[in-house]
């Protein structure tokens, strides 16, 4: 592992060299608490193919070498599945207003070296360049007592909070995946929070 990891933006199609090596890393990190999602390969390309067909889309990736050890990504919720959207439609909030933030997966040697900063801070500035006013991500919550928690897990409630996001109440997407030592299909619960972007 090299000291330098370098920060690399995408959008579109423009990603799609690195589109294989971001489905793996996502499988990765999900595999582990709180997500436990046992993913496939064909999953993956499907739902990532989506990102990329979207011009105003962006992938944050995290180079180490030639490595991919991290990826962020965002796109206009009006591109994304009705899932993610429903919620705002249900709230009468215009799609067209919110750039949605799918998810930021990172290896965990690379970890606590500000990566997450980052990936909020060049998603956040894509939604200015766009216009967006703004920016909402979703995050599955599962129940404290729940026996497979890691004993030295935290959440990132914190660090969402100190980023300017809110934890909205009542205001989830279900998504459905099949979990690590499962062979069925479950439903999740995955609340979102959301920050209204300040003109800069």
């Amino acid at each position: 592992m090299s000291a330098e990891v370098r920060i690399a933006c995408f959008h579109g199609a423009a990603v799609t060299p690195h589109l294989p090596a971001v489905a793996a890393l996502r499988i990765a990190v999900f595999r582990d608490w709180p997500y436990l999602y046992e993913g496939t390969t064909e999953y993956e390309a499907n739902y990532l193919s989506a990102y990329a067909r979207s011009p105003r889309s962006l992938f944050v990736l995290a180079f180490d070498g030639d490595r991919v050890v991290g990826a962020s990504t965002a796109i206009p919720l009006a591109d994304e599945v009705g899932a993610f959207q429903q919620p705002f439609l249900e709230r009468g909030i215009d799609l067209g207003a919110v750039f949605y933030f799918g998810e930021s997966v990172l290896l965990p040697a690379y970890r606590g070296r500000g990566l997450g900063h980052a990936f909020f801070d060049a998603r956040e500035a894509r939604a200015r360049e766009l216009g967006f006013g703004l920016t909402a991500f979703c995050a599955v919550e599962r129940d404290v007592d729940d026996p497979r928690r890691p004993r030295n897990h935290r959440d990132n409630d914190a660090f969402w909070r100190k980023r300017g996001y809110a934890r909205q109440h009542l205001m989830f997407c279900r998504l459905e995946w099949q979990e690590v030592e499962s062979d069925t299909m479950q439903m999740h619960d995955l609340r979102f929070w959301l920050r209204e972007l300040e003109t800069v």
